[in-house]
């Protein structure tokens, strides 16, 4: 099953970065070859690494090929709030604001050098990338004010399912995933992390989605039997952002 998730990045690790970029803007054959090159060497981090401290300074742009990491924020008890999820196809450290919260690798993930793409774009040469990239980051935000709702709006039972929807609409666009199956390499201690619930809470919310013939967890892949019925119950919509996909 989740061989079907991994044959993109298998065969050309920077293809999950290539498909959501183009889901912005069309990309030329030139930037199309600017962003092939950048996925000539990889930089691995492994499970639990910190690849970036909240308050740093401007760093080198990466996209994650392969890999899941996020940023959050630790309270001096040892709690966390994962504010968002890095997933492969994604960016990060362009511009050159500080950092707003740590970066840390949730899985073994592995990055390549962004700052060519960078330099290019800053330079003018690559308008639609320009475009793709802004997109990306308007995008982020939104997505990061929808979950401001999650998790002061929704139930438990809505936020798992707000939740799951999300990464599935984001992974399809990386290629990694269709509209019922996408990997889903998370913990359930993450996803308490990042749903801002107890891992208990979490487990017993999976179950009444299981029961309810809504979802199904399989070795990693999660399987939703009814994303028409679970966008309705949650009141989940895709951003107009992420659906106004390029020709």
């Amino acid at each position: 099953m989740t061989g079907r998730f991994s044959t993109h990045l298998g065969a050309r690790p920077i293809d999950a970065i290539v498909r959501r970029l183009k889901s912005f803007a069309p990309l030329s054959e030139a930037e199309l070859d600017l962003l092939r090159a950048a996925g000539e060497r990889r930089e691995r981090h492994a499970p639990g690494e910190q690849i970036a401290s909240e308050g740093a300074e401007a760093m080198r742009p990466q996209f994650i090929v392969a890999g899941w990491a996020c940023r959050h924020r630790l309270m001096p008890d040892g709690r966390r709030q994962i504010f968002y999820l890095l997933l492969p196809g994604d960016g990060y450290g362009f511009g050159e604001r500080p950092q707003l919260a740590n970066i840390v690798a949730l899985t073994a993930i592995e990055t390549v050098d962004a700052s060519p793409v960078q330099d290019v774009v800053r330079r003018g040469a690559a308008p639609n990338l320009a475009r793709a990239l802004t997109a990306a980051q308007v995008l982020e935000d939104s997505l990061l004010l929808d979950h401001a709702v999650r998790l002061g709006r929704l139930t438990a039972f809505e936020r798992v399912a707000h939740f799951l929807l999300e990464l599935q609409q984001r992974l399809e666009t990386a290629g990694l995933g269709d509209r019922q199956r996408f990997p889903l390499p998370l913990t359930q201690e993450i996803m308490a992390d990042a749903l801002g619930l107890s891992i208990v809470h979490v487990n017993r919310t999976l179950q009444q989605l299981r029961r309810a013939g809504l979802i199904e967890l399989r070795s990693g892949v999660a399987i939703l039997l009814q994303p028409e019925s679970m966008a309705k119950l949650c009141d989940y919509h895709v951003s107009a952002l992420a659906s106004n996909k390029a020709a």
